[in-house]
């Protein structure tokens, strides 16, 4: 099912999860698909790497999986990193071989030795799509606090719009840590003529160098509430990972509460964290709508 259908009839929840790296067997992100999908989410997202590694031939036989063996709608990511047409063209001929309808266009994080081809911006690989007659529903990322490397607010918006233009149909949100910065956002993008639903993307932090990592990569912003949050858990690694995932679930009940489009949650393979979000919406009646 399109993911653009299960937007125009209620507000979504759903999970990533991301193939497993070196040495790890396929078989065990099966079983972790299969944990969050016991949630029954709207979709589960499956991450691709660039340049070719490993683990991004998996991407769509988890896909394939969550699709064909849990019957939940997949995502499959696609990135321009190292990317050239024939791969996007034999990309999309293989998700249509197992049902999969909705794709997630992406630029991918720098790589070194891995160079942008045939696609600048994920906006390119978008177009490229859509001249190619894909009738794929096709998500694209967006960033409340800006993008790392964009030089300006209006060149984050300008972004976006041409991803709009080219033919995104929704769009996913970096991970972010205070809901203000995605409420101004959400307005900002009105007044830039973006229109397209907006699934917010939710990581709980499961640990001081965890948030410090993200915080640095996605420039992602640390509030000094979750900053006490840490100082309160010490250094017991469960507690910190309970203090992220409580933290969460109070960051997606009141952005439920504030109408957004959907909840999506980088549960980093962990279906408990998937888990006990999905809980904390049972519990205000998130999917009684």
């Amino acid at each position: 099912m399109r993911i653009t259908d299960k937007l125009a009839q209620h507000q979504t929840f759903s999970a990533e999860v991301f193939p497993p790296k070196g040495e790890l067997p396929l078989e065990q992100a099966y079983e972790i698909a299969g944990g969050i999908a016991a949630d029954r989410p709207d979709w589960i997202s499956v991450t691709y790497s660039a340049g070719g590694t490993g683990n991004s031939r998996n991407t769509i036989p988890i896909a394939a999986s969550i699709e064909n063996d849990f019957g939940t709608t997949a995502l499959a990511h696609l990135t321009c990193m190292g990317t050239v047409r024939e791969d996007v063209d034999a990309y999309v001929k293989e998700l249509g071989t197992y049902g999969i309808q909705n794709l997630l266009a992406l630029r991918g994080d720098r790589r070194p030795g891995v160079e942008q081809r045939d696609f600048v911006h994920a906006s390119d690989m978008i177009s490229y799509l859509r001249s190619s007659g894909s009738d794929l529903c096709i998500g694209a990322a967006c960033y409340p606090e800006g993008h790392v490397e964009s030089p300006s607010e209006e060149g984050d918006f300008e972004g976006l719009l041409a991803k709009q233009d080219a033919g995104a149909d929704f769009l996913v949100t970096q991970l972010f840590f205070n809901n203000e910065d995605f409420y101004r956002f959400r307005e900002r993008l009105l007044r830039h003529r973006v229109k397209l639903p907006v699934v917010v993307g939710i990581m709980p932090f499961t640990s001081v160098k965890q948030i410090q990592r993200m915080a640095f990569n996605c420039g992602a912003s640390i509030p000094a509430r979750v900053v006490k949050r840490l100082v309160r858990a010490g250094d017991d690694p469960e507690a910190q990972a309970q203090a992220g995932i409580e933290y969460a679930c109070e960051q997606i009940l009141d952005l439920a509460a504030n109408g957004v489009d959907g909840i999506h949650v980088y549960s980093m393979n962990k279906p408990r964290v998937a888990h006990a979000v999905h809980e904390a919406l049972a519990s205000v009646g998130y999917f009684e709508g």
